[in-house]
C-alpha cells in the first residue's frame, strides 16, 4: 500500500506546509538526511490546541495536538521530497515538547500521539528514537511542538 492510500485510509490530508514563524527555514535537507523545524499543532483555523496540559488541556486533547504536529511534519517532508513521501527511508528521530503544569511526568504518552501516527504511515520506517521532554513555555502558547530527522532516498 502507499503511503498516500495510507493517509487516505487514516482519513488524513496533507495540508499546505507552514511558513516559518520567525528567522529560520522550515526543513533542511543534507545528504539523506532531511531536519523539520519543530511543527505546532496548526489546522485549518490557525492553531489548535493551546494552554497547559493538567490546567488547560486533557492528555487526550494534547495527544490529539502531537498527532497533528506529526501530520504538519509530514507535509513539510512531503515538500522536502518534492512531494513524494516514497521517498521516506525512515522517520530517525523526532523530538517533542509538552507545555505542562510544573511536576507533570506523563509527556512520553502525550508525544506518542505523534510516534502512534509514523508508524501508521510508514511501519517499521516510522519506527525512531525520540525525547519527550516538559516545558513551561511553547510559542503562541502551543500545547506541543516537535521537531523531526526523516532519512530519504
Amino acid at each position: 500500500m502507499s503511503i498516500e492510500d495510507r493517509l487516505n485510509g487514516l482519513g488524513i490530508t496533507l495540508p499546505e506546509p507552514a511558513a516559518p514563524a520567525a528567522n529560520y527555514v522550515p526543513f533542511v535537507r543534507f545528504g539523506n538526511l532531511v531536519s523539520i523545524s519543530g511543527q505546532l499543532p496548526m489546522g485549518p483555523d490557525g492553531l489548535a490546541y493551546q494552554g497547559k496540559v493538567g490546567v488547560d488541556l486533557s492528555e487526550e486533547h494534547a495527544r490529539a495536538a502531537a498527532r497533528l504536529c506529526a501530520v504538519n511534519i509530514l507535509a513539510q517532508a512531503k515538500r522536502a521530497c518534492d512531494g513524494d513521501l516514497e521517498r521516506v527511508r525512515r522517520v530517525v528521530k523526532i523530538g517533542g515538547f509538552v507545555n505542562c503544569v510544573d511536576g507533570y511526568g506523563g509527556q512520553p504518552g502525550i508525544i506518542n500521539g505523534a510516534s502512534d501516527l509514523f508508524v501508521e504511515v510508514f511501519g517499521d520506517k516510522g519506527r525512531h528514537s525520540r525525547f519527550a521532554v516538559g516545558t513551561n513555555a511553547l510559542p503562541f502558547d502551543a500545547a506541543v511542538e516537535i521537531d523531526a530527522l526523516i532519512e530519504i532516498d
